[in-house]
């Protein structure tokens, strides 16, 4: 079979493709490159794969490159995005056109021939969730409401677009699932928390779970923005991607759904919480300071991810200390392998 995964030199794009051409598949990755750091994810991807992975370097607003991209595609992973609600807040434009322009390109392309297409959406597309009502229980906030507690955001939560991102993402989810709805084409959308695992270049802005421990790695303080007790639920970039496989491999069962795609309440962790098991893991006193909150940002956001395990045969995804675990060996070993270029190039 041939994929085409959008952003597909990305954190999730490149483990996903991976995992696609492991399993015998050829990849079409389509990327502009744009994201420092990705360029070295294509080159672990080639050199793994060899000519099951295509490289196209090319802007997700182009469609007359996505529909190239797309002509032979047996089925299209849409993950190439704008992906910071604070861009989206300075280039709002930039950020619609991007992710909302871009999703139009590529499920227009994959119209003529009726070709499968996953979204990757967010769950910022259910605002702020203010009024949910919250305590405070030591170094983190939980829902009042116990089956909130124990079960999380399910998908049944009204929409609701907060920032220029949050609209953008959502708008793009909306177009995704109505294009099952008015024309038939077979979509389905998964709507991540937060994600992390090995090849994500976690920043301030995006990928706090990497940013936060290449921080502490390198020695460096980390800023938290609120109070550090606001709580996500956090999975493993390889259940996400086996979310992905199952949702194409089902897609006759779930086109035209969306699904809130997550590690749950047992993976809950608060940014305190997990600022102190970085600690414990990496042996290292992490210095930080806080500063005020985000626009748009939740107090609390755990997925209800029954539906996606449900539908989509998912098994229990990996416990977040030992995946956070792995991701702090993986970040260790990558630093000691950039510092050796570094050095061998200086020589």
């Amino acid at each position: 079979m041939r994929a085409l995964v959008t952003g597909g030199a990305g954190f999730i794009g490149s483990n996903l493709a991976d995992r696609l051409a492991s399993d015998g598949h050829e990849v079409v990755v389509f990327d502009a490159l744009a994201r420092p750091g990705v360029e070295r994810n294509l080159a672990w991807l080639q050199e793994r794969h060899g000519a099951r992975i295509v490289s196209v370097q090319a802007d997700i607003r182009d469609a007359q490159a996505v529909a190239d991209a797309g002509r032979k595609a047996d089925v299209v992973f849409h993950m190439a995005a704008q992906v910071a609600v604070t861009t989206s807040l300075v280039q709002p434009v930039e950020d619609f056109e991007i992710n909302v322009r871009g999703a139009l390109n590529v499920i227009e392309a994959a119209r003529p021939r009726n070709t499968p297409v996953i979204f990757a959406s967010t769950n910022k597309v259910y605002g702020d969730l203010a009024d949910v009502p919250l305590e405070l229980v030591g170094d983190a906030y939980r829902p009042q409401d116990p089956d909130v507690r124990t079960r999380g955001i399910s998908e049944q939560r009204p929409l609701d677009f907060h920032t220029p991102y949050g609209c953008s993402k959502g708008a793009a989810d909306q177009y995704v699932l109505d294009y099952a709805r008015s024309f038939g084409l077979p979509t389905c959308v998964l709507r991540m928390s937060c994600i992390y695992g090995p090849r994500q270049m976690g920043t301030e802005d995006q990928g706090w779970v990497a940013h936060f421990l290449i921080r502490a790695l390198e020695g460096q303080p980390i800023v938290i923005y609120g109070d550090g007790r606001q709580v996500r639920d956090i999975l493993d970039v390889g259940d996400a991607v086996q979310a992905y496989i199952s949702a194409w491999r089902r897609i006759d069962q779930v086109s035209g759904r969306a699904f809130n795609l997550g590690g749950g309440p047992a993976n809950a962790v608060s940014l305190l919480q997990l600022i102190a098991y970085i600690e414990e893991v990496t042996g290292r006193k992490v210095d930080g300071g806080f500063s005020e909150w985000r626009a748009g940002d939740q107090r609390y956001y755990v997925s209800d991810p029954s539906a996606a395990r449900r539908e989509l045969h998912l098994p229990e995804p990996r416990d977040w200390r030992s995946g956070v675990a792995a991701l702090a060996d993986w970040l260790a070993a990558e630093r000691g392998r950039t510092a050796a270029r570094k050095t061998a190039e200086a020589v």
